[in-house]
């Protein structure tokens, strides 16, 4: 792991050099191809620290040690899609002898796999492989999506500087490997983005494949509910004061778009859940299934607290929830995250929001945070010094080090397993 750290730290100055330069050659470039040319740069820095990782790998439950480039990020959850595509979803939920489920595919929502097979079907190569060229190809996307976004909210340079916080993002070597996180992140920034634009009828099939590509649905109904309420108060606010229909207020067809996005996102929430039950005959089949992973029944709120004690003691551990959204909440006052918008500033507090109801923190939960991607351009704009940008792009780079050494590679714990990404 030293080893690794310290070829890495001595990469990322010289990258910076190489970086200053070429962002002066392509300055000329058009939006697109400098976005491109930002992602897949951060592609290529990641895949350099994959491979050095890979020549430490030890004995694991996958491959030999020291596996090449391909193996090495077809682990983990990917082999779980790799399953989907060969073998579906069971119809019986499979149990241990003491009838309590095991981890089974209905955990993986099914429009990555969908897409991969296709490929795969169409073009012969190996299942693996299709999902990852859907992954990268999903991330390309998003990085060009997200510029669009933040381009509604700031000018171009530091829109620009948020794809590149979005592209080295610590957990963002993720984008490059057979999860459905790009896909996810694509689909996530195109409909934040026709909401932003208030194409809410254009964003309703895309709302509907969102929903089947990873369990980001609740949150982001919760969000729409949210936004349509907050219109419809300023509709009312409006005529109550005798002020008519004021700039940016929504007429009544925008109002009855949003509802039936609304609509449409609550309802596609729990078509996968739906889809499970339909499939096993168990209504708790999709709930049941997720549970395994954590080892133990679903109940909103208790693993956080659970987890604060486990790390700070009885006393800060019932605390440290309370202070972390009371946090988190103030951060979405500042005035750089204020400037995202209403409706991204929405999205980033449902979501966290949802995390915090029902998610089991672990160490996947980092790579569970990349959907709040708006606040990469909060980040930037907190300065508009080069220094600082440059300063939290090494440092996400030196933590990608960090979370690829610590969690993507395979290290045997005393107690079996190892730690997920």
């Amino acid at each position: 792991m030293s080893t690794v750290a310290r070829r890495g730290a001595g990469l990322v100055p010289s990258l910076q050099v190489l970086a200053g330069q070429a962002g002066r050659a392509v300055q000329g470039w058009p939006w697109w191809l400098q976005a491109t040319a930002i992602y897949f740069a951060a592609r290529l820095v990641t895949a350099c620290i994959f491979m050095a990782a890979a020549l430490h790998q030890g004995p694991n439950p996958w491959f030999p040690a020291k596996p090449d480039y391909w193996n090495f990020i077809n682990i983990w959850d990917a082999r779980w899609y790799g399953q989907v595509i060969a073998e579906g979803y069971p119809s019986v939920l499979p149990t241990d002898a003491a009838g309590n489920v095991q981890e089974n595919a209905w955990a993986f929502y099914p429009l990555f796999p969908a897409l991969a097979g296709g490929l795969s079907a169409l073009t012969g190569m190996n299942p693996a492989a299709a999902l990852t060229i859907i992954a990268m190809l999903a991330g390309w996307g998003a990085a060009l999506v997200v510029y669009i976004l933040f381009r509604h909210k700031a000018t171009h340079a530091p829109a620009l500087w948020g794809v590149a916080f979005f592209s080295t993002f610590p957990v963002s070597a993720i984008l490059q490997v057979p999860y459905a996180e790009s896909l996810t992140l694509l689909l996530l920034a195109g409909a934040l983005l026709l909401v932003v634009r208030r194409q809410y009828l254009w964003a309703i099939p895309v709302v509907f494949l969102l929903c089947l590509s990873r369990p980001v649905g609740v949150p982001f109904a919760a969000m729409l509910g949210l936004v349509l309420l907050r219109h419809v108060w300023q509709r009312f606010s409006a005529r109550r004061d005798g002020s008519g229909q004021r700039e940016g207020t929504h007429s009544n067809g925008d109002l009855a778009a949003l509802a039936a996005l609304t609509a449409a996102g609550g309802a596609m929430a729990l078509a996968w859940p739906a889809a499970a039950w339909a499939a096993t005959g168990d209504i708790q089949a999709y709930t049941k299934t997720e549970t395994v992973w954590r080892g133990h029944d679903l109940v909103p709120f208790k693993p956080w607290f659970d987890t604060g004690v486990d790390l700070f003691g009885p006393v800060l551990g019932l605390l440290a929830p309370f202070v972390f959204v009371a946090l988190f909440g103030a951060m979405l006052f500042l005035p750089p995250v204020r400037q995202l918008g209403v409706e991204l500033r929405l999205w980033c507090a449902c979501y966290m929001g949802y995390l915090v109801v029902f998610l089991h923190p672990q160490t996947s939960t980092f790579r569970m945070l990349l959907p709040l991607f708006p606040l990469a351009l909060g980040a930037v704009l907190l300065s508009g010094s080069r220094a600082y940008r440059w300063t939290v792009v090494t440092m996400f780079l030196l933590l990608q080090i960090v979370w690829i050494v610590w969690l993507w590679a395979w290290a045997q714990l005393p107690g079996g397993g190892d730690y997920p990404p």
